[in-house]
């Protein structure tokens, strides 16, 4: 979507299967950006859901055509939807929120006062998190921990998805081409003058969450993947000092049997060291892997994302990105 210069705000909402908690973020929604009194709109990205979020967006469209519907043809994943909501924002400020009311739609204001002050991004920074276990929030801390340790780009601890973004922001974003997307370390990486807020991030409105441990771990390895060649260097530098370590070890071997005539048999050490040798092989092939996964759904040059349908938009012809950018996506008219 092209820029509208008479549209101050954006709202960017990815849903999968929260309809039971459309109702309740309307109602919260619309009396925060009502007391803003700026003009906005709310990007609704449907991505695949198979209960009746569809319906229930569909009801608040057209109840209020400030609601805008994208409906994806199938569930691409959270990253790929909130992609799919930027691409087609058209306001001055944008601000991607999760649909299950962790993110409150209340801090938006706080968010705008500081967009006005001068600031291109404005990231919420969670001081608590409730509804959350502890091994949760533990893996949570490890990840940010390890990102900071080992990432190109400084990643905020702590912070999700939810921010104030300038436009220009999210038009730079918009140009990078990439399928494995971790939105959280693009927000990072394009910089900018960013600040933060904090606030306490309560648990679930209703329903249960699709992030489980399994999504949550290739979730982290997307992140680490695209933001940090060191997992491919650690294992060149660790090949060389197993090398020194093995070079000093059978020069020992040798000088002993030469001065002391002193034979070694060591057969359960050898076959401790080829277990050893083998399970970083094969732990070595699958970090090799998993970049060279990610190169193979690059360069197949797929769209990443597909829509079937479109609600509260202009007519599609006007849809298009501008020739400067590259289309990313498909548009189908039911």
């Amino acid at each position: 979507m092209l820029p509208d210069p008479n549209l101050e705000l954006s709202v960017v909402i990815p849903f999968y299967n929260e309809g039971s908690n459309i109702d309740c973020l309307f109602e919260r929604l619309f009396c925060a950006l009502d007391r803003l009194e700026v003009n906005y709109e709310i990007i609704c990205v449907n991505d695949g859901s198979k209960d009746n979020t569809l319906d229930g967006l569909l009801q608040q469209h057209h109840s209020n055509r400030l609601v805008k519907v994208v409906n994806l043809s199938r569930n691409f994943g959270k990253e790929l939807a909130l992609t799919a909501g930027l691409d087609y924002t058209s306001g001055a400020a944008i601000v991607p929120l999760d649909a299950d009311l962790q993110d409150p739609p209340e801090l938006i204001q706080e968010m705008m006062e500081k967009w006005r002050e001068g600031y291109d991004v404005v990231y919420a920074t969670r001081r608590s998190r409730q509804g959350e276990s502890w091994l949760k929030r533990l893996t949570a801390a490890l990840f940010y921990s390890v990102m900071g340790s080992i990432g190109d780009v400084p990643i905020p601890h702590n912070t999700g998805d939810f921010r104030l973004l300038d436009r220009h922001v999210v038009d730079v974003i918009k140009q990078m081409p990439e399928r494995t997307r971790f939105m959280k370390g693009l927000f990072a990486w394009v910089g900018f003058k960013q600040t933060c807020i904090v606030y306490d991030r309560p648990g679930r409105h209703s329903g249960l969450t699709s992030w489980n441990y399994w999504r949550l771990w290739n979730f982290a390895l997307d992140g680490i993947t695209s933001f940090s060649l060191l997992p491919l260097k650690v294992w060149s530098y660790l090949g060389f000092l197993l090398s020194i370590v093995a070079f000093i070890y059978a020069t020992f071997l040798i000088i002993r049997t030469l001065l002391f005539g002193i034979d070694v048999p060591g057969y359960a050490s050898l076959m401790v060291v080829i277990l050893f040798l083998g399970g970083m092989q094969f732990m070595t092939l699958g970090i090799i892997g998993e970049y060279l996964g990610r190169i193979f759904e690059e360069v197949k040059g797929r769209p990443l994302y597909l829509v079937r349908d479109l609600h509260g938009f202009e007519p599609p012809s006007s849809l298009h990105a501008s020739p400067s950018q590259p289309k990313r996506y498909t548009e189908f008219n039911s």
